[in-house]
């Protein structure tokens, strides 16, 4: 559990998402995390990112976990009851899959499969608890485990909610925290700013806090998401710097490269790197050379880590 040491020595941790394939061609998806895995601790494996169907987050975890790659295995309330939920997660522990994040998931209407039925026979809550039961050696109809899973769990919080929503934010926060949760991974986040007044309510040796750094695509993603996306934040310095710069490709690296410094440099536990389909260049990103910066030693072959 290699994620687990790095939280719990309080090193910073790089995750990365790692979208499975629509179809049964994973060459793509093991190609780019081989090209990464010097530099990312663990490959976040979505399950049915954004309601749209895609090979299982349990078989593309598995698939990664075979070939030596940590993974934190998605798993949403949306597409499965109880009964199979929890023998999923007995599933995963079983192929060495040692970390969870509990997601509710799109509604379908977002997705591809519009017609589907959203099943949430568990909200968030209900599936961190059954989650730790499991731990405890018992499913929730309360009969003993032949041998019981151990997780490194985690959740989600949005910090960058405001006034009456913040607080109701936090109370379920410390919700998920009571049953289990021990990492919490945000919406997109550009600016510290955009989280100050939840940093001011939370005590930050309690809470492992993994903010997500988007990987913008280009100025047009960027407009998008500022006119569409509640909560996510983008400073109208950044949409300048896109619209200032012709090598706009490059620029975005740039700016997330100098995102994820800043969450080092203010002491977060980690981040999570989100492509949205791009992981072909995470490698790219995470890689600041030939030579190691000040503080983050690394082997000899090894790329350069650029924080």
């Amino acid at each position: 559990m290699h994620l687990k040491c790095k939280f719990d020595s309080g090193e910073f941790a790089v995750l990365a998402e790692l979208i499975p394939p629509k179809g049964t061609d994973v060459s793509l998806m093991l190609d780019h995390a081989q090209k990464a895995r010097e530099v990312v601790d663990a490959f976040v494996v979505t399950d049915m990112y954004n309601a749209i169907m895609r090979m299982s987050a349990l078989c593309g975890a598995t698939l990664l976990q075979n070939r030596g790659l940590e993974t934190v295995l998605q798993i949403c309330t949306r597409d499965r009851n109880r009964l199979a939920l929890q023998g999923d997660l007995l599933g995963a522990n079983a192929c060495g899959i040692t970390n969870v994040v509990a997601i509710s998931g799109e509604d379908p209407t977002f997705g591809d499969h519009r017609q589907a039925r959203a099943v949430h026979d568990l909200d968030h809550l209900d599936l961190l608890y059954a989650i730790s039961a499991l731990q405890n050696g018992k499913d929730m109809a309360g009969v003993d485990l032949d041998g019981h899973p151990q997780f490194l769990l985690g959740s989600t919080v949005n910090p960058g909610l405001q006034g009456q929503a913040l607080e109701l934010e936090i109370e379920k926060m410390n919700r998920h925290y009571d049953a289990g949760a021990r990492f919490f991974i945000t919406p997109p986040v550009f600016e510290l700013d955009h989280m100050a007044a939840f940093l001011q309510r939370i005590e930050h040796r309690k809470y492992k806090i993994v903010p997500t750094v988007l990987l913008i695509k280009s100025l047009g993603m960027a407009r998008y998401i500022e006119r569409n996306l509640k909560h996510v934040n983008i400073p109208r310095t950044l949409l300048n710097r896109l619209k200032g710069v012709r090598d706009k490709a490059g620029e975005t690296l740039r700016i997330a490269r100098e995102i994820i410094r800043t969450f080092h440099e203010e002491g977060f536990c980690g981040v999570q790197i989100s492509t949205l389909g791009g992981e072909e260049r995470l490698a790219e990103l995470l890689v600041a050379g030939k030579q190691p910066l000040p503080g983050r030693p690394v082997a000899s072959t090894a790329p350069a880590a650029i924080f």
